[in-house]
Protein backbone atom coordinates (compact mmCIF):
# COMPACT_ATOMS: atom_id res chain seq x y z
CA UNK A 1 0.00 0.00 0.00
CA UNK A 2 1.61 3.66 -0.59
CA UNK A 3 1.56 5.81 2.04
CA UNK A 4 3.56 9.22 2.83
CA UNK A 5 6.80 8.54 4.60
CA UNK A 6 7.85 12.31 4.95
CA UNK A 7 6.27 15.75 4.71
CA UNK A 8 8.67 18.99 4.66
CA UNK A 9 7.26 21.87 4.24
CA UNK A 10 8.86 25.71 3.75
CA UNK A 11 7.55 29.14 4.20
CA UNK A 12 4.03 27.81 4.39
CA UNK A 13 1.81 29.50 6.66
CA UNK A 14 3.64 29.53 10.37
CA UNK A 15 5.85 27.14 8.83
CA UNK A 16 9.45 28.25 8.08
CA UNK A 17 10.66 25.11 7.50
CA UNK A 18 9.30 21.82 8.82
CA UNK A 19 9.74 18.15 8.29
CA UNK A 20 7.54 15.81 9.62
CA UNK A 21 7.89 11.79 9.61
CA UNK A 22 4.47 9.91 9.38
CA UNK A 23 3.35 5.86 10.43
CA UNK A 24 2.39 3.63 7.89
CA UNK A 25 -1.14 3.88 9.37
CA UNK A 26 -1.52 6.53 12.05
CA UNK A 27 0.22 9.55 12.99
CA UNK A 28 -1.29 12.05 15.46
CA UNK A 29 -0.18 15.40 15.21
CA UNK A 30 -0.42 17.30 18.84
CA UNK A 31 0.22 20.26 19.94
CA UNK A 32 -2.05 24.11 21.17
CA UNK A 33 -4.11 25.91 18.75
CA UNK A 34 -2.54 28.43 16.37
CA UNK A 35 0.59 26.17 16.13
CA UNK A 36 0.15 24.83 12.42
CA UNK A 37 -1.18 21.65 12.81
CA UNK A 38 -3.67 21.93 10.74
CA UNK A 39 -1.52 23.45 8.39
CA UNK A 40 0.65 20.35 8.15
CA UNK A 41 -2.80 18.52 6.91
CA UNK A 42 -3.49 21.00 4.54
CA UNK A 43 0.05 20.69 2.88
CA UNK A 44 -0.36 17.21 2.24
CA UNK A 45 -4.15 17.89 0.66
CA UNK A 46 -2.57 20.98 -1.71
CA UNK A 47 0.08 18.52 -3.09
CA UNK A 48 -2.26 15.29 -3.95
CA UNK A 49 -4.94 17.13 -4.78
CA UNK A 50 -3.62 19.89 -6.41
CA UNK A 51 -5.26 23.07 -4.56
CA UNK A 52 -5.74 23.82 -0.69
CA UNK A 53 -8.90 23.17 1.12
CA UNK A 54 -8.56 26.68 3.01
CA UNK A 55 -7.82 29.12 0.76
CA UNK A 56 -5.56 30.40 -2.49
CA UNK A 57 -2.31 30.29 -2.72
CA UNK A 58 -0.97 33.02 -2.10
CA UNK A 59 -2.86 33.63 1.54
CA UNK A 60 -0.47 30.12 2.44
CA UNK A 61 3.03 31.96 1.89
CA UNK A 62 4.32 32.94 5.18
CA UNK A 63 4.54 36.74 6.42
CA UNK A 64 6.97 38.77 4.44
CA UNK A 65 8.13 35.79 2.39
CA UNK A 66 8.13 35.34 -1.58
CA UNK A 67 7.88 31.63 -2.02
CA UNK A 68 6.43 28.59 -0.44
CA UNK A 69 7.25 25.20 -1.12
CA UNK A 70 6.01 21.50 0.00
CA UNK A 71 7.40 18.09 -0.95
CA UNK A 72 6.04 14.08 0.16
CA UNK A 73 8.03 11.64 0.12
CA UNK A 74 6.84 7.65 -0.31
CA UNK A 75 7.34 4.31 0.75
CA UNK A 76 8.61 3.55 -2.67
CA UNK A 77 10.63 6.10 -3.27
CA UNK A 78 9.07 8.69 -5.33
CA UNK A 79 8.59 12.69 -4.35
CA UNK A 80 5.89 14.39 -5.04
CA UNK A 81 5.76 18.54 -4.21
CA UNK A 82 4.29 22.18 -4.93
CA UNK A 83 6.35 25.11 -5.30
CA UNK A 84 4.41 28.73 -5.72
CA UNK A 85 6.24 31.97 -5.96
CA UNK A 86 4.85 35.60 -5.65
CA UNK A 87 6.00 38.71 -8.02
CA UNK A 88 4.05 41.83 -7.34
CA UNK A 89 0.81 39.69 -7.22
CA UNK A 90 1.44 37.54 -9.96
CA UNK A 91 0.96 33.76 -9.00
CA UNK A 92 3.33 31.23 -10.49
CA UNK A 93 2.65 27.59 -9.81
CA UNK A 94 4.77 24.63 -10.46
CA UNK A 95 4.33 20.64 -9.51
CA UNK A 96 6.95 18.70 -8.64
CA UNK A 97 6.91 15.36 -9.36
CA UNK A 98 10.14 13.10 -9.06
CA UNK A 99 12.10 16.54 -9.69
CA UNK A 100 10.68 16.88 -12.77
CA UNK A 101 8.62 20.24 -13.35
CA UNK A 102 4.94 20.47 -14.57
CA UNK A 103 2.61 23.32 -14.68
CA UNK A 104 -0.58 20.53 -14.16
CA UNK A 105 -0.55 17.78 -11.95
CA UNK A 106 -0.57 14.82 -13.61
CA UNK A 107 -4.24 12.94 -13.42
CA UNK A 108 -2.24 9.25 -11.91
CA UNK A 109 -0.53 11.86 -9.07
CA UNK A 110 -3.98 13.30 -8.13
CA UNK A 111 -4.02 11.24 -5.08
CA UNK A 112 -7.71 10.25 -3.16
CA UNK A 113 -8.02 12.11 -0.06
CA UNK A 114 -10.50 12.33 2.48
CA UNK A 115 -10.83 14.86 4.57
CA UNK A 116 -12.53 15.77 8.04
CA UNK A 117 -12.40 19.16 9.38
CA UNK A 118 -14.08 20.68 12.16
CA UNK A 119 -16.06 22.98 8.89
CA UNK A 120 -17.64 20.10 7.56
CA UNK A 121 -20.44 20.03 10.34
CA UNK A 122 -21.63 23.24 8.41
CA UNK A 123 -22.84 20.05 5.88
CA UNK A 124 -25.73 19.91 8.42
CA UNK A 125 -26.63 23.75 9.36
CA UNK A 126 -25.30 25.29 6.51
CA UNK A 127 -26.72 26.57 2.84
CA UNK A 128 -27.63 23.54 0.10
CA UNK A 129 -24.62 24.66 -1.58
CA UNK A 130 -22.68 22.65 1.55
CA UNK A 131 -24.53 19.47 0.17
CA UNK A 132 -24.19 19.79 -3.23
CA UNK A 133 -20.86 20.65 -3.06
CA UNK A 134 -20.23 17.68 -0.75
CA UNK A 135 -21.44 15.13 -3.08
CA UNK A 136 -20.17 16.58 -6.20
CA UNK A 137 -16.18 16.29 -4.74
CA UNK A 138 -16.87 12.67 -3.40
CA UNK A 139 -17.89 11.97 -6.99
CA UNK A 140 -14.89 14.29 -8.80
CA UNK A 141 -12.75 11.49 -6.99
CA UNK A 142 -14.41 8.33 -8.34
CA UNK A 143 -15.51 9.66 -11.63
CA UNK A 144 -13.22 11.25 -14.16
CA UNK A 145 -15.47 12.28 -16.18
CA UNK A 146 -18.00 14.17 -13.50
CA UNK A 147 -15.73 17.59 -13.84
CA UNK A 148 -15.87 17.97 -17.34
CA UNK A 149 -19.63 17.61 -16.80
CA UNK A 150 -19.71 20.21 -13.88
CA UNK A 151 -17.86 22.33 -15.82
CA UNK A 152 -19.90 22.64 -19.23
CA UNK A 153 -23.05 22.77 -17.08
CA UNK A 154 -22.08 25.16 -15.19
CA UNK A 155 -20.65 27.31 -18.37
CA UNK A 156 -23.97 27.05 -19.85
CA UNK A 157 -25.90 28.27 -16.67
CA UNK A 158 -23.58 31.43 -16.61
CA UNK A 159 -24.46 32.03 -20.17
CA UNK A 160 -28.50 31.78 -19.51
CA UNK A 161 -27.76 34.06 -16.81
CA UNK A 162 -26.72 36.42 -18.61
CA UNK A 163 -29.05 36.30 -20.77
CA UNK A 164 -31.87 36.60 -18.43
CA UNK A 165 -29.66 39.59 -16.55
CA UNK A 166 -29.99 41.48 -20.06
CA UNK A 167 -33.48 41.13 -19.96
CA UNK A 168 -33.78 39.11 -23.29
CA UNK A 169 -37.27 37.57 -24.19
CA UNK A 170 -36.94 35.91 -26.72
CA UNK A 171 -36.80 32.34 -26.13
CA UNK A 172 -34.75 31.05 -29.46
CA UNK A 173 -31.53 33.12 -27.75
CA UNK A 174 -32.02 30.67 -24.92
CA UNK A 175 -32.61 27.51 -25.82
CA UNK A 176 -28.99 26.53 -27.01
CA UNK A 177 -27.60 26.93 -23.48
CA UNK A 178 -31.24 25.27 -22.26
CA UNK A 179 -30.09 22.15 -24.21
CA UNK A 180 -26.74 22.10 -22.75
CA UNK A 181 -28.02 22.86 -19.36
CA UNK A 182 -30.70 19.69 -19.97
CA UNK A 183 -28.22 17.28 -20.96
CA UNK A 184 -25.79 17.57 -18.31
CA UNK A 185 -27.96 18.74 -15.95
CA UNK A 186 -29.83 15.14 -16.33
CA UNK A 187 -26.46 13.42 -16.02
CA UNK A 188 -25.50 15.48 -12.70
CA UNK A 189 -28.54 14.33 -11.04
CA UNK A 190 -28.20 10.69 -12.10
CA UNK A 191 -24.45 10.41 -10.88
CA UNK A 192 -25.53 12.22 -7.80
CA UNK A 193 -28.69 10.16 -7.19
CA UNK A 194 -26.68 6.73 -8.00
CA UNK A 195 -23.91 7.57 -4.85
CA UNK A 196 -26.71 8.88 -2.58
CA UNK A 197 -28.13 5.50 -2.75
CA UNK A 198 -24.76 3.78 -2.59
CA UNK A 199 -24.84 6.06 1.06
CA UNK A 200 -28.05 5.43 1.94
CA UNK A 201 -27.28 1.39 1.87
CA UNK A 202 -24.00 1.64 4.30
CA UNK A 203 -24.21 4.72 6.61
CA UNK A 204 -26.71 2.98 9.47
CA UNK A 205 -24.63 0.20 9.59
CA UNK A 206 -21.60 2.19 9.99
CA UNK A 207 -23.15 4.71 11.80
CA UNK A 208 -23.58 2.14 14.54
CA UNK A 209 -20.31 0.50 14.34
CA UNK A 210 -18.92 3.83 15.67
CA UNK A 211 -21.65 4.99 18.23
CA UNK A 212 -22.57 1.56 19.20
CA UNK A 213 -26.70 2.72 19.22
CA UNK A 214 -29.83 2.14 17.34
CA UNK A 215 -29.99 5.36 15.28
CA UNK A 216 -31.24 4.95 12.05
CA UNK A 217 -29.38 7.84 9.35
CA UNK A 218 -30.70 8.54 6.05
CA UNK A 219 -30.46 10.21 2.96
CA UNK A 220 -33.30 12.08 1.20
CA UNK A 221 -33.81 14.30 -1.90
CA UNK A 222 -36.84 16.75 -2.71
CA UNK A 223 -37.00 16.04 -6.50
CA UNK A 224 -37.50 12.44 -8.19
CA UNK A 225 -33.87 11.60 -9.53
CA UNK A 226 -35.59 8.35 -11.92
CA UNK A 227 -37.99 11.17 -13.84
CA UNK A 228 -34.86 13.71 -13.51
CA UNK A 229 -34.66 13.38 -17.29
CA UNK A 230 -32.83 15.97 -19.77
CA UNK A 231 -36.35 16.35 -21.51
CA UNK A 232 -38.36 17.04 -17.93
CA UNK A 233 -35.21 19.51 -17.33
CA UNK A 234 -35.88 21.07 -20.64
CA UNK A 235 -40.04 21.45 -19.24
CA UNK A 236 -39.26 22.88 -15.97
CA UNK A 237 -36.81 25.14 -17.74
CA UNK A 238 -39.46 26.53 -20.09
CA UNK A 239 -42.08 26.44 -17.26
CA UNK A 240 -39.92 28.52 -14.93
CA UNK A 241 -38.35 31.19 -18.06
CA UNK A 242 -41.09 34.31 -16.94
CA UNK A 243 -39.92 33.59 -13.56
CA UNK A 244 -36.84 33.39 -14.19
CA UNK A 245 -36.63 36.77 -16.34
CA UNK A 246 -37.85 38.66 -13.17
CA UNK A 247 -35.67 37.00 -10.92
CA UNK A 248 -32.39 37.48 -13.46
CA UNK A 249 -31.33 33.67 -12.84
CA UNK A 250 -32.45 30.35 -13.48
CA UNK A 251 -34.05 28.82 -11.02
CA UNK A 252 -34.71 25.24 -11.93
CA UNK A 253 -32.04 22.72 -12.10
CA UNK A 254 -29.10 20.56 -9.96
CA UNK A 255 -27.72 23.44 -9.37
CA UNK A 256 -30.84 24.37 -6.80
CA UNK A 257 -31.32 20.99 -5.31
CA UNK A 258 -30.90 20.29 -1.66
CA UNK A 259 -30.21 17.11 0.10
CA UNK A 260 -31.74 16.03 3.38
CA UNK A 261 -29.93 14.04 6.35
CA UNK A 262 -32.64 12.58 8.60
CA UNK A 263 -32.10 10.79 12.22
CA UNK A 264 -34.84 8.48 12.95
CA UNK A 265 -36.83 9.85 10.58
CA UNK A 266 -36.04 13.39 11.75
CA UNK A 267 -34.33 16.20 10.50
CA UNK A 268 -30.48 15.62 11.94
CA UNK A 269 -30.00 19.64 11.88
CA UNK A 270 -33.01 20.38 14.24
CA UNK A 271 -32.58 16.85 16.62
CA UNK A 272 -29.30 15.59 16.20
CA UNK A 273 -26.59 16.44 19.31
CA UNK A 274 -22.82 17.86 18.38
CA UNK A 275 -21.71 14.25 19.23
CA UNK A 276 -24.00 12.81 16.87
CA UNK A 277 -23.46 15.26 14.22
CA UNK A 278 -19.72 14.62 14.40
CA UNK A 279 -20.75 10.67 14.54
CA UNK A 280 -22.79 11.07 11.32
CA UNK A 281 -19.91 13.11 9.45
CA UNK A 282 -17.20 10.79 10.38
CA UNK A 283 -19.36 7.54 9.06
CA UNK A 284 -19.63 9.72 5.84
CA UNK A 285 -16.34 10.02 5.43
CA UNK A 286 -15.82 6.01 6.35
CA UNK A 287 -18.05 5.36 3.79
CA UNK A 288 -16.17 7.52 0.98
CA UNK A 289 -13.10 5.85 1.62
CA UNK A 290 -14.43 2.77 1.33
CA UNK A 291 -16.62 3.57 -1.57
CA UNK A 292 -13.06 5.23 -3.07
CA UNK A 293 -11.32 2.57 -2.67
CA UNK A 294 -13.75 -0.15 -4.25
CA UNK A 295 -13.70 1.69 -7.05
CA UNK A 296 -10.81 3.08 -8.16
CA UNK A 297 -8.47 0.57 -6.39
CA UNK A 298 -6.87 3.24 -4.25
CA UNK A 299 -6.80 3.37 -0.39
CA UNK A 300 -7.15 7.38 0.19
CA UNK A 301 -5.14 9.09 2.51
CA UNK A 302 -7.07 9.90 5.64
CA UNK A 303 -7.00 13.50 7.17
CA UNK A 304 -8.78 14.27 10.43
CA UNK A 305 -8.60 17.62 11.66
CA UNK A 306 -9.19 17.82 15.21
CA UNK A 307 -11.65 15.40 14.79
CA UNK A 308 -11.31 13.63 18.75
CA UNK A 309 -13.35 16.69 19.97
CA UNK A 310 -16.49 15.30 21.37
CA UNK A 311 -15.47 11.50 21.05
CA UNK A 312 -15.78 9.44 23.47
CA UNK A 313 -12.72 6.78 24.43
CA UNK A 314 -14.69 4.02 22.13
CA UNK A 315 -15.35 6.29 19.20
CA UNK A 316 -11.78 7.51 19.32
CA UNK A 317 -10.75 4.23 19.03
CA UNK A 318 -12.30 3.71 15.94
CA UNK A 319 -10.28 6.37 14.34
CA UNK A 320 -7.15 4.98 16.15
CA UNK A 321 -7.90 1.26 13.96
CA UNK A 322 -8.47 1.96 10.74
CA UNK A 323 -6.35 0.33 7.81
CA UNK A 324 -5.73 3.74 5.83
CA UNK A 325 -2.89 5.63 6.38
CA UNK A 326 -4.66 8.15 8.74
CA UNK A 327 -3.24 11.37 9.79
CA UNK A 328 -5.15 13.20 12.94
CA UNK A 329 -4.46 16.21 14.75
CA UNK A 330 -5.87 16.99 18.20
CA UNK A 331 -5.35 19.63 21.09
CA UNK A 332 -6.61 16.96 23.46
CA UNK A 333 -3.14 15.23 24.21
CA UNK A 334 -3.13 11.64 23.79
CA UNK A 335 -5.97 9.75 23.85
CA UNK A 336 -6.16 6.09 26.36
CA UNK A 337 -6.03 3.64 23.24
CA UNK A 338 -2.42 4.89 21.81
CA UNK A 339 -0.60 3.03 24.80
CA UNK A 340 -2.12 -0.85 23.21
CA UNK A 341 -1.48 0.21 19.78
CA UNK A 342 2.11 0.09 18.40
CA UNK A 343 1.32 1.41 14.84
CA UNK A 344 0.62 4.95 16.32
CA UNK A 345 3.09 7.69 16.15
CA UNK A 346 2.64 10.89 17.76
CA UNK A 347 4.26 14.03 16.76
CA UNK A 348 3.89 16.66 19.75
CA UNK A 349 4.59 20.12 17.67
CA UNK A 350 5.55 23.23 20.08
Amino acid sequence: MTHITRLTVTSFRSHNKKKVKFSPRTTIIAGKNGIGKTSLLEAIYVTLQGKSFKGPDKEIIKHTHKWWRTELEFNDGATQGVMVSLDDEAIEKNYLVNDKKTKRIPKKNIYPIVLFEPNDLFLFHGSPSKRRDYIDRFITQIDPQYTNILNRYEKALRQRNALLKQGITDTSKYFPWEVILSEYGASIVARRARLIEKINTLITKKYKTISNNKDVITIETHYTPLTYTSEQFLEDLSQSFNKDLIVKHTTVGPHRHDIYFKINNQPIEATASRGELRTTLLALKFIEAEIIEDIIKKKPIILLDDVFSELDEERQAQLLSLENQTIITTTEGYPAHQKRESNIKTIQLR
